[in-house]
């Protein structure tokens, strides 16, 4: 049979299935049958060399092909091919291209199929069924690693307005994953097996069976009504896809937003399965060392790293325990989520929180004591969400889960969106992100009870879709609010003013002259004080930013920033040449150079070189030693390093100035670990010329550690160190405490872009042994990957690391993760 005729044949054949699925749909049924058209006709095509096998991987070799998926097929040979066999194979994969196939194929020989399998979980995937020897734990954290990756790419969120069937949280491959893990561990290969193994329910296998089924029908119906693959449900489809689904358009909802609010349903279900059964699989695989809980209180207690419910009616039987316990998470961060049988209950108990418990004096004091807690906010509302928590303490924001916005800009759903301004708001008071927006990383830290900008955050949007102005609407919400739960006059009235005022600023900065003195007098006059200001700002920045990753751009920042610093001299009469906090370190530090007899000209060529996130990242003290030791040699060839004993009490604050270079952090830190010092903190800056900045705090070990008289060799044997280009050292040995030994902290890694996509942040999180920090860095090095900031934090044994990298290699998804398993082996304790 020619080319031409199979191709025709394949056609019909395909035609036929699709005609008899929108007839009676059957997903796994469909799936299969589109599996064996395909091997029936790649079989009968011929032209595959002697000795060789065509294997079919990923979803068509699970026999889950879906309409206009790729054909993944590995071609399978005992030795490496010769020209001849190379022609053959492209022939073959010619005319399969030709029939109407879209292959996508490998050519690997039976040692390189192991070889690739040993160094890319991905292909280790692929051949799962083959893999007999796979090591399971290691395929777990690997696939646990990939899925944080894979989130990472889409926000972290299910909630997109054009989500991923496949691949975003709560997507199919959410559910392969658990799947895969299972199956190479020898568990199980269905959910009812899962179920015999004690892993889940059977409500719960029936509720993922359920998923998987709408998940795989609307991927199918997807395909085939784009005609290509297309595993987004974008807004062209939507419509005639809820058509499909037998929705119709109602006076105040479209079809549309039905389908999709019963998606966002199916996902949010799927990824608290997902968390459920990863950390089951966890449990099962690699075990923690069987120590007794730990009680927390009498509701709570410590299991590991996880929070657990003391009886499993604690939630019936007192239902504060329910906020009680994302308050405990945010307070005490070695813990890292909650036990299985923990979330499971606390879901199941989400209906105790109705109007008695919301009127419960205990619960709003709780409620308010979650907003100001000085970690976790973000975290643990994401996770109340997540479980029906949040929506059901404040009903208002329950009616806009999953709720579709069809306008131009945002690309998540209401609540996601809410979330997302929460996020952009807590990032300003983190100094390793002040380098993105420096403007308001400094005023919000200036900014007393900043747990008012969350609450405004929460209801600035609350009452979108309920007609009418959501403005005027949230901003009576929010009354509400503040009156239940006792604010004080003048918060309520600032959370008030700024949800019903959240949009002012946008449209003054982006559809009038900021520069006419009416435009500036008339918002100054809404605006009254430079409080509100401030806080109308930071929140309007949040608010744009969490729209879409795309909607920010320089120039509307710099229309915004124009528009505050205009308004703020016409509320306070004052030149703003620059915001008070920064002119008062400022002048402080100039200041304490005058007490060494120098003018304040000496400064100038130094701070010209420093951007506003050294000046926000080091105190006066620290800028003056600085300006004294560098402002005449600012351009200077050779490497500077000065060491003092700390001024805030034991150690030494080591500078290091220098021409920047590759692997300098690797360097330095290998310096101080073979020198026995332990890094407790590092401030690292590069200057605007191109210089090192770095600053440190380092410990010798032992309380007579002998610091003044280390001070002299730390800087002749740093500065030669510097100079050398020999090859970075092994890390040295050393003790564990009896801590990191008994209760080792679960090592995590995460690299994702800044919100410019200029950089990468790293964040570290690990148990903190003798040269740590020097294996990250010199991790760092070998993948060529450049610091540009980095921010140490160590809490007695628990490391807390965030580091702006930047390098070409982390443009691929494959390198980041490859990095991130470089990083997890070198922060593992050895057993």
């Amino acid at each position: 049979m020619t080319a031409a005729s199979l191709r025709e044949q394949v056609a019909a054949e395909r035609a036929a299935l699709r005609a008899a699925y929108l007839a009676r749909p059957n997903p796994g049924r469909l799936l299969k049958a589109h599996a064996q058209l395909i091997d029936r006709t790649v079989k009968s095509v011929p032209g595959l060399p002697q000795g060789a096998a065509l294997v079919a991987t990923g979803g068509y070799g699970r026999g889950e092909l879906y309409p206009s998926s790729d054909i993944d097929l590995l071609v399978l040979l005992a030795r490496e091919p010769g020209p001849a066999e190379r022609e053959s194979l492209e022939r073959l994969i010619g005319t399969l291209w030709d029939i109407g196939l879209e292959i996508g194929h490998s050519v690997r020989t039976i040692q390189g199929c192991l070889e690739a399998a040993d160094d890319d979980v991905t292909v280790r995937t692929t051949l799962l069924e083959s893999a007999r020897a796979i090591d399971p734990v290691a395929f777990l954290k690997a696939k646990k690693l990939e899925q944080e990756q894979r989130h990472a790419k889409h926000q972290d969120t299910a909630y997109s307005l054009e989500p991923n069937l496949k691949e975003a949280p709560g997507g199919l491959r959410d559910l392969q994953v658990i799947q895969w893990i299972a199956r190479a561990a020898g568990i199980g290969r269905s959910w009812g097996e899962l179920v015999a193994q004690g892993l889940i329910e059977r409500d719960e296998a029936r509720q993922l069976a359920k998923g998987e089924a709408l998940l795989q029908d609307m991927r199918i119906r997807l395909h085939y009504l784009a005609g290509r693959r297309e595993d987004r449900l974008v807004f062209d489809v939507q419509s005639a896809l809820a058509t499909q689904f037998g929705y119709r358009d109602s006076a105040h909802r479209r079809a549309s937003e039905a389908m999709m609010q019963r998606y966002y349903q199916t996902a949010k279900g799927v990824t608290q399965l997902n968390t459920i059964l990863l950390q089951n699989l966890e449990a099962r695989l690699a075990p923690e060392p069987d120590v007794a809980p730990r009680a927390l209180n009498e509701r709570f207690r410590i299991r590991g790293e996880l929070l657990e419910m003391a009886h499993e009616r604690l939630f019936d039987e007192q239902p504060l325990a329910i906020l009680e316990g994302f308050l405990l998470l945010m307070q005490h961060q070695e813990l890292r989520g909650m036990t299985a049988p923990t979330l499971r209950a606390l879901y199941r108990a989400r209906r105790r929180i109705n109007a008695q418990f919301r009127s419960n004096p205990l619960a709003r004091l709780m409620f308010l004591h979650i907003l100001q807690q000085p970690r976790g906010i973000v975290h643990e509302f994401r996770r109340m969400n997540q479980y029906g928590i949040l929506g059901r303490y404040l009903p208002e924001f329950g009616r806009i889960v999953g709720q579709m916005q069809h306008d131009l800009f945002h690309v998540y759903t209401v609540d996601q969106h809410i979330l997302m301004v929460v996020r952009n708001l807590r990032r300003f008071t983190q100094p390793e992100f002040a380098h993105e927006f420096p403007l308001c990383s400094e005023l919000s830290s200036g900014f007393e009870r900043r747990w008012l900008l969350y609450i405004a955050a929460l209801y600035h949007d609350i009452a979108k879709g309920r007609g009418g102005d959501h403005s005027h609407l949230g901003s009576s919400d929010v009354r509400s609010f503040s009156n239940r739960h006792g604010l004080a006059k003048e918060d309520r009235e600032l959370v008030q003013f700024l949800v019903e005022n959240h949009l002012a600023m946008s449209h003054v900065a982006q559809k009038q002259d900021v520069h006419d003195p009416e435009v500036l007098r008339a918002f100054a006059e809404k605006v009254k004080t430079e409080r509100r200001l401030v806080a109308l700002y930071l929140l309007t920045v949040a608010d744009v930013r969490g729209t879409s990753p795309k909607v920010w751009n320089a120039w509307k920042g710099k229309l915004l920033e124009d528009l505050y610093r205009a308004a703020r001299r016409v509320l306070t009469g004052e030149p703003l040449a620059r915001d008070a906090a920064l002119a008062e370190k400022q002048a402080e530090a100039a200041r304490l150079l005058r007490l060494y007899a120098l003018s304040d000209a000496v400064k100038d060529r130094l701070w010209a070189s420093l951007d506003i996130t050294y000046f926000l990242r080091h105190d006066a003290q620290e800028i003056a030693w600085h300006t004294r030791n560098l402002h005449y040699r600012v351009d200077g060839e050779k490497p500077v390093v000065k060491a003092r004993l700390a001024p805030f009490g034991e150690g030494l604050q080591v500078m290091i100035y220098t021409r920047d270079r590759e692997a300098l952090f690797a360097r330095i830190c290998g310096y101080f670990d073979r020198a026995g010092f332990d890094i407790a903190e590092a401030k690292v800056h590069t200057t605007r010329n191109g210089y090192a900045l770095d600053t440190f705090v380092v410990m010798g070990q032992g309380r007579d550690a002998h610091y003044q008289d280390r001070i002299a060799m730390i800087e002749a044997e740093l500065a030669d160190e510097l100079k050398s280009d020999a090859p970075l050292g092994a890390p040295r040995g050393g003790r564990l405490s009896r801590r990191v030994r008994h209760f080792p902290i679960s090592p995590s890694v995460d690299i994702r872009p800044d919100e410019r996509g200029a950089y990468q942040v790293l964040s570290v999180v690990a148990s903190d042994r003798p040269g740590l920090l020097y294996g990250i860095a010199r991790t760092l090095a070998r993948y060529h990957i450049n610091l540009q900031t980095a921010r140490i934090n160590t809490l007695g044994d628990r490391v807390e690391d965030v580091f702006l990298v930047s390098s070409d290699a982390l443009a691929s998804p494959k390198t980041v993760l490859q990095v991130e398993q470089d990083l997890l082996k070198e922060l593992q304790i050895s057993p």
